[in-house]
């Protein structure tokens, strides 16, 4: 009977070991496949992210000198190593993208992961909570996200890399262990060699507001029917000995009470032009639209010259020479003093000008230091790095004679340079005028030339007026 019973009851409960043996089963099938797709999208879109920073990680390091200043994670004494890490963190970044796919050391791969999307997400939100570094740099310039759009594209890609963590027994090796080896190792090589290529060059690919083929005046226009920002304002005002704060849209508040200031924060970004900053200036004057006026102008650019490459520097002589006699306009584009660039053209005895531009300005334009650009009405035609130099193109152009700008007739009252305006002023007040001379005949070193040379004008006529003394 007892034999019978227990028979019995191994029928009854049987069925439930069978059905538990299947859910395992089946979770695990479930499992298998999470991890499948979780290891193709981490895996892939490291890589991708990877070596789109990886084709310029010199801009890489700029946004992290961003990110190690004092505003942001105050840990300036980074800011000289930027270059290095950049590289690091890239070259890292590709190769556990190509660990993960092809399965090579999978432990020491998901923990590698989970500790840089770790470290990523917690960047990101710092930077997206407290409003400090306003593009992340994820995708380079090929991608520009908001600092929320990458803490969000982080947690996501953080609870994928989370079921790599749980679900590790899961990721084998596609192929077997020598072919593995061999492609991590290829990858390696590959990340290393790749890296310092873009960075004696320039990278592969310019997704850049300045690369070749663009117009970089037709990139500063914004259109007239294009989004305004929305911004939010807070007034603060003193009413009855307390301070209280009024928020409009821009408007001025109908309020009694002692103005003591007001805040302002945008709510929404505006359209933003692709090409910002950019400009060729003197101390005195904005000649942008000017040179992005003209022909066959090469712009020789260095963001800093107290930093500039001294190799690149000692090829610009020949080279800009052999512009000048072709034909070609040379300027530089630094942001650079007056004294630094006095030493730079002795030094290394340059016969053109520089003028004056924003330095991010200028290391966004080139990754280079210095920079070769041939602009034709604004338009990009070459790109180089002084490395590259010897390629660039000067066949003989034609050169425009230069015109010469007419400032008309100089008035002089008393010796003080006027206007035609404060002569006619004086005669209708009734001021007697003792003498009147008027310069009938030009010659080489007269007063008009004088003043010309002096003033940097081109003054044609000339009318000295001497009032009486009372």
């Amino acid at each position: 009977m007892h034999r019978i019973a227990n028979k019995f009851q191994l029928k009854r409960f049987l069925p439930k070991f069978i059905l538990n043996d299947k859910r395992k089963a089946e979770m695990t099938e479930f499992m298998k496949i999470l991890v499948s797709i979780s290891r193709i999208l981490v895996g892939v879109l490291f890589i991708i992210s990877g070596l789109i920073k990886l084709n310029d990680p010199l801009g890489f390091s700029y946004k992290l000198q961003e990110y190690f200043s004092v505003d942001v994670l105050n840990i300036p004494f980074l800011e000289p190593y930027a270059l290095m890490i950049s590289v690091l963190v890239v070259v890292f970044e590709v190769v556990l993208g190509v660990f993960l796919l092809i399965g090579y050391k999978p432990k020491i791969t998901v923990w590698s992961l989970l500790g840089m999307i770790v470290f990523f997400t917690f960047l990101t939100f710092y930077s997206a909570y407290f409003d400090k570094v306003k593009d992340c740099g994820c995708f380079g310039d090929a991608l520009k996200l908001t600092p929320w759009e990458s803490f969000t594209k982080d947690v996501v890609l953080l609870v994928f890399i989370l079921i790599l963590f749980f679900g590790l027994n899961h990721i084998k090796p596609i192929f077997s262990k020598l072919p593995t080896t061999i492609l991590a190792l290829l990858s390696f090589i590959f990340s290393l060699w790749f890296g310092y290529h873009v960075l004696m060059h320039l990278p592969a690919k310019d997704f850049r507001a300045y690369k070749i083929g663009n117009n970089i005046y037709e990139g500063m226009i914004i259109p007239e029917d294009a989004p305004k920002p929305v911004m939010e304002y807070s007034w603060k005002f003193k009413i009855n000995g307390e301070e209280k704060i009024i928020v409009t849209d821009g408007s001025y508040p109908t309020v009694e009470g002692d103005f003591v200031g007001v805040d302002t924060k945008v709510i929404k970004e505006g359209y933003a032009p692709p090409v910002v900053d950019f400009s060729i200036e003197t101390e005195d004057d904005d000649l942008t639209e000017h040179f992005l006026a003209q022909d066959n102008l090469i712009v020789i650019v260095s963001y800093s010259l107290e930093n500039i490459e001294e190799g690149g520097a000692a090829l610009l002589k020949a080279k800009t020479d052999e512009a000048i006699k072709n034909g070609y306009q040379v300027i530089g584009l630094t942001a650079s003093g007056e004294d630094t660039k006095d030493y730079i053209n002795e030094t290394y005895n340059l016969s053109f000008d520089w003028y004056l531009c924003d330095e991010k300005a200028l290391k966004t334009v080139v990754r280079s230091n210095p920079g070769i650009l041939e602009l034709d009405a604004g338009t990009v035609k070459q790109k180089l790095h002084w490395n590259d130099i010897e390629d660039l193109q000067l066949p003989k152009v034609e050169r425009k004679p230069e015109l010469v700008k007419d400032d008309g007739t100089l008035y002089l009252i008393n010796n003080k340079i006027s206007t035609k305006a404060e002569l006619d002023s004086l005669e209708l007040a009734g001021v007697d005028i003792e003498e009147a001379h008027v310069l009938k005949e030009r010659y080489e070193g007269d007063i008009l030339d004088s003043i010309n040379k002096a003033n940097k004008t081109n003054y044609t006529s000339f009318i000295e007026i001497v009032l009486k003394e009372e």
